[in-house]
């Protein structure tokens, strides 16, 4: 699994499930929208600790810069 996930990408993804994840504690949105808010959440969160987006892969997408992975793999 090839990271393709550059650190901006990473941070707009982190803020945006704190974001979704607040609204749905906070009962802000309930139901089944709280539902669906909390999954995207998730797997914001899990994309952006693993910097792979498998969505990225099929287009051979990658918002990170190739300098920097030459430097950390």
């Amino acid at each position: 699994m090839k990271k393709n996930m550059g650190t901006v990408d990473r941070i707009v993804r982190v803020v945006v499930a704190l974001v979704l994840g607040a609204l749905v504690l906070t009962g802000t949105v309930s139901g089944t929208l709280a539902v669906i808010l909390g999954i995207v959440a998730v797997i914001f969160l899990l994309t952006s600790t693993v910097s792979f987006c498998p969505l990225y892969a099929p287009f051979h997408f990658s918002t990170r810069k190739e300098g920097h992975e030459a430097a950390q793999g």
